[in-house]
């Protein structure tokens, strides 16, 4: 199988043109190529389709072979991927994905795409359809019990749902190995759930670690560091306007577009070299 492994601020993924190759058991193919010992190594397989709604489909499965919805790092590869490779000649594309067809613009340099903008829609707010079990409409800035601590947390899909959780303590040295995964499988997501472990650093700039289900810590995750905006946003703790959301691997720039209720990200992605492997 011919690939092509990419990453988003340090969010990697295995790519395969669908357009060309087939790929019979992508769940199973995807836990092959994750590995970072004895496969390629990344945070997942994404799958690049023909599409009947889009321009094009991304299908994409976590480390552990779980099929996702979304992936902000990963869609914005899927746009440099297609521009690229000749694919497309356009900079406004249009992507199929499983929470929805999202839309990109894409800038261009010496012919090749260096920034991404992608509209992520519309965040989620409804407990009931991130999915998160509460007693309320709205999950914004609700206890939880977990890891032996009591948090404070705001629940946001984009796509897929987001737990956002303030962290009082040292976010170099939180041993998020330890309690993302007491998010990850908390009784209150049935659907298990993505965690933002936050730190507002001034009125326009938060930082934060993300627990992914299905992939452990992430150096990146854009529809973490979209939730993450929205959250912030939404509670009052950063001001109007852009928020840089300052992930392990990068910086992204959010807007949240309140009249529209639609999210926009911006940030790079890169080609980082390309391979075969024997399944």
């Amino acid at each position: 199988m011919k690939f092509t492994k990419m990453q988003g601020i340090g969010n990697d993924y295995v790519y395969v043109n669908c357009l060309k190759e087939r790929v019979d058991d992508p769940s199973e193919t995807a836990k092959i190529v994750s590995d970072r010992h004895f496969g390629v190594g990344s945070d997942g397989l994404i799958l690049i389709c023909p599409s009947e709604q889009a321009d094009f489909r991304m299908a994409m499965y976590n480390a552990d072979g779980s099929e996702g919805a979304m992936c902000g790092n990963g869609i914005r590869c899927v746009g440099k991927y297609v521009y690229d490779y000749g694919l497309t000649d356009k900079t406004q594309i249009s992507v199929e994905t499983k929470s929805g067809i999202k839309y990109l613009d894409l800038t261009v340099e010496n012919g090749k795409a260096v920034k991404i903008r992608v509209n992520m829609g519309k965040p989620e707010r409804c407990a009931k359809k991130i999915p998160i079990l509460s007693e309320h409409e709205q999950v914004q800035e609700e206890t939880i019990e977990a890891a032996g601590k009591t948090w404070s947390m705001t629940g946001v899909s984009m796509g897929n749902p987001h737990a956002v959780v303030p962290y009082d303590g040292d976010m170099e040295t939180m041993e998020i190995e330890k309690i993302g995964p007491q998010f990850e499988h908390h009784s209150c997501f049935p659907d298990r759930v993505n965690t933002e472990f936050i730190k507002v650093l001034d009125a326009h700039t938060v930082q934060m670690r993300v627990w992914e289900r299905g992939s452990g810590e992430t150096l990146a995750c854009g529809t973490g560091a979209c939730a993450v905006a929205v959250a912030a946003l939404w509670n009052g703790w950063v001001e109007d306007g852009p928020v840089t959301v300052k992930l392990l691997g990068g910086d992204l720039i959010i807007e949240w577009d309140r009249e529209a209720d639609l999210v926009f990200m911006t940030g790079p992605a890169q080609i980082v070299f390309e391979g075969e492997i024997l399944l």
